[in-house]
């Protein structure tokens, strides 16, 4: 399956996106950001994940033309902020994204919150710039199976992503059942609980035996439990460090140990109340 920083999930309309790439919440655009990026790229790292609110869509896109890779060899994502979100506010929203990234098209385009009466609206936009080819890939974030339900009733593309907070604490077992079930790819934020969960006996003792890091351990659940992840750092030995998770394998029992330490706990809003 993910053997490498290069290994890809195919969505449901056939695009490769990685399984593992760096987000850059509450990275500081300028310096910071375009250190961050130049940092992953280098260190093997083709997909990267920013997004409107982020503010550092600019830096982003300076680290990306820096990096000297080709465009066609990333993976880019951003996402429609919520006060953007309705039909043509959002058409507007990826022409200012695009312009700030410096790029021409993007890989994956998501809608940030299901922000009621909203989503829907919004949703025909991104099929209206996926049909019009600069967007290889559409797709939610934070969308919980009923926000999903109530966008298939009249979507005519399913999305090929939903991107949520998911970690040990928080497992989402019958959203990812519900996303796998209609080939949606479940992609996890937060996925160290904001560094939370590194000091989890359960996790601590797995990392011990395989000479890893908690965050690694973590990282590897998520992929072995085919869930895309995004750890965030700006800190080029924690990049390279957050990326070494190709050469261990968690056992079935392991697999479980972690799955079983599901609090249905959350370090972020509660996409059924918020207020943003």
């Amino acid at each position: 399956m993910t053997n490498s920083l290069q290994s890809t999930t195919t969505l449901h309309n056939g695009i490769e996106m990685p399984w593992f790439g760096l987000g850059v919440f509450k990275v500081e655009d300028g310096s910071e950001v375009i250190k961050s990026v130049k940092s992953a790229i280098k260190a093997g790292y083709i997909s990267i994940d920013t997004a409107a609110v982020y503010g550092n869509e600019e830096g982003v896109g300076k680290g990306i033309a820096d990096s000297g890779v080709d465009r066609e060899r990333l993976f880019v994502t951003s996402k429609v902020w919520n006060s953007d979100q309705g039909y043509e506010t959002t058409l507007k929203a990826f022409d200012t994204t695009l312009e700030k990234l410096g790029l021409e098209y993007l890989d994956l385009y998501l809608i940030h919150w299901p922000v009621e009466g909203k989503y829907k609206e919004t949703w025909k936009a991104l099929e209206k710039l996926y049909k019009d080819g600069r967007i290889r890939a559409i797709g939610v974030s934070n969308f919980q199976i009923h926000h999903l339900e109530d966008l298939l009733t009249d979507a005519e593309i399913v999305p090929m992503v939903n991107q949520v907070e998911y970690h040990p604490h928080l497992t989402q077992k019958e959203l990812h059942a519900f996303c796998k079930d209609k080939g949606i790819q479940l992609e996890a934020w937060s996925p160290l609980k904001q560094g939370e969960l590194l000091q989890d006996e359960t996790i601590t003792r797995i990392a011990d035996k395989y000479n890893k890091s908690a965050a690694q351990v973590i990282l590897r659940w998520d992929l072995q439990n085919e869930v895309v992840t995004i750890p965030k750092s700006t800190k080029e030995h924690r990049i390279i460090q957050n990326a070494d998770i190709f050469d261990f394998q968690l056992t079935s029992e392991e697999m479980n140990e972690i799955n079983a330490l599901n609090k249905n706990e959350r370090v972020g809003p509660d996409p059924d109340n918020f207020d943003f």
